[in-house]
């Protein structure tokens, strides 16, 4: 199949290419990640996926769309709702470009954490592919954590250390009160 791999950063799209190209996939990398904040983080995750795009031989289509005002409208009213908008947003997007670009299906590196709902992502994602008369291939890359950190660091890519948003940053790195939940 033509798969078109909707990326959120070059650590996570690793293996998932890799296991695609090894069942036989014809690979094409889509960036488009305008849910990761701030600025700065956007930026090295940005180059952290064209970095690992060069190294494997991926080809890449870039949507280079940092869109602060656009997230926060809607996620502002229910922070704890977010992870489902930015999934949708995300997937969307890639079910577009592949129907767009002739792809027979699409998927997302996101399938690859051991920190996403898996079941929401694939819920989304066949939404998506319904609505733009595409393909979502769901498969469970998490099998391969530890090999795709390994091939990271062997890449010397970027690695974050959350998940991307601005309310992921905060659960990162505020500390934790005595006394207080989260």
């Amino acid at each position: 199949m033509k798969i078109l791999l909707h990326i959120c950063c070059g650590p996570c799209a690793l293996y998932p290419l890799r296991t695609l190209r090894s069942a036989g996939h014809d690979v094409t990398g889509f960036f488009f990640n305008p849910n990761i904040h701030p600025f700065q983080e956007y930026s090295r995750r940005l180059e952290a996926a064209r970095e690992m795009a060069a190294k494997e031989a991926l080809p890449l289509i870039m949507h280079d769309d940092y869109d602060l005002e656009g997230f926060l409208a809607n996620v502002a009213p229910a922070p704890e709702r977010r992870c489902g908008y930015c999934y949708a947003s995300r997937l969307k997007a890639a079910a577009g470009m592949a129907a767009e670009g002739g792809f027979d299906a699409f998927t997302a590196s996101l399938l690859y954490s051991r920190y996403q709902r898996h079941d929401e992502i694939k819920l989304l994602g066949e939404e998506a592919g319904r609505e733009f008369g595409v393909t979502f291939h769901y498969q469970d890359f998490r099998p391969g954590w530890q090999e795709g950190i390994r091939l990271s660091k062997e890449l010397g890519l970027y690695r974050q250390q959350y998940c991307g948003c601005i309310y992921s940053e905060k659960e990162r790195y505020l500390p934790k009160k005595a006394g207080r939940e989260g």
